[in-house]
């Protein structure tokens, strides 16, 4: 069941006065993008090499508007299914205080200053990199896998994890294995962390008609799943320690945040409640921060070590 643009419920007052800057900051999705500007950050910190620091902060910020327009233009697009899901009916357009238009129109003119921005401040490969993850997230993600195969978050995931890849590249203006791993990093938690809010959320989901995991597989079987991704990724996580990228204070860090991300895994797959889909939905976001944090962290120590040898 969907509900069209026209059944949307209206405030008087929006009628009257119009949206608000909260509205349209809300359009951004600044929880989401509170995760890009980190992890974009990370990339950005970690990659060798130095930036100006005013080009480097208006770098990660033309970072962080880009993926808040794809925010913007995925609530554009997604407002009859937002508006018969209790976690999203808030949102500004389902609830009439932001009209389709104006989110269609705010999201496409701040993806492309942002894209505009990001070239004349660092590079256009990562100008470049920023345009598709907006494509992909808005376009491809959006308007085509979300609907259509229970692999969307798999598939779509591509976008989420490319920030820190952007942020290396608005470094160094160049690609290689290091943001790639940071990339299938991000690529591997996101199907356990958005499959452990689909678990607590299905009827949400079911309502809305989008064929999530547990919608079209079943519980059980998206159980299996993030285990299986679970277990894949605590290794992966690990590697940037074993290739040179980071020191053995992240190897410890890494192996520890895997073997209870992992644990958590096995405690939901061998208990299927709300409750533990919810602690492990929590301890996704703490373990993909705390990875990132930690490579930051690295960076620092190894600096501080080389000032000291001066």
């Amino acid at each position: 069941m969907t509900v069209s643009s026209n059944q949307q419920a209206t405030d008087p007052t929006d009628v009257l006065y119009g949206p608000s800057v909260g509205d349209f900051w809300q359009l951004l999705k600044p929880r989401v993008m509170s995760l890009v500007i980190f992890t974009g950050f990370a990339g950005m910190f970690v990659a060798p090499g130095g930036m100006h620091p005013m080009l480097f902060c208006i770098s990660l910020f033309a970072i962080a508007a880009g993926a808040g327009a794809s925010g913007a233009i995925n609530q554009w697009y997604d407002r009859d299914i937002d508006a018969v899901m209790a976690r999203t009916r808030l949102r500004p357009v389902p609830s009439g205080a932001v009209q389709p238009a104006e989110a269609l129109s705010f999201g496409v003119i701040v993806s492309v200053l942002s894209v505009l921005l990001l070239g004349l401040a660092s590079n256009w490969l990562a100008a470049g990199l920023l345009a598709f993850t907006i494509f992909f997230y808005g376009a491809v993600y959006t308007v085509w896998l979300k609907r259509s195969t229970p692999q969307n978050i798999v598939i779509g995931g591509a976008a989420g994890a490319l920030p820190p890849v952007i942020g290396w590249a608005a470094v160094t203006g160049s690609l290689s294995v290091e943001p790639l791993l940071l990339f299938a990093i991000i690529f591997m938690w996101t199907p356990p962390h958005f499959w452990a809010l689909a678990l607590f959320r299905n009827e949400d989901y079911t309502r809305a008609g989008v064929p999530m995991m547990p919608v079209v597989a079943g519980e059980f079987e998206t159980r299996r799943q993030i285990l299986i991704y679970a277990l894949l990724l605590a290794p992966l996580a690990v590697a940037p320690s074993l290739i040179g990228m980071a020191g053995m204070g992240y190897g410890i860090l890494s192996a520890a945040l895997g073997i209870n991300f992992v644990r958590l895994s096995w405690v939901l797959y061998r208990r299927p409640d709300d409750a533990a889909a919810k602690r492990l939905f929590a301890f996704s976001i703490l373990y993909l921060f705390l990875l990132f944090l930690g490579l930051v962290v690295d960076k620092l120590v190894a600096i501080s070590g080389l000032i000291v040898g001066l």
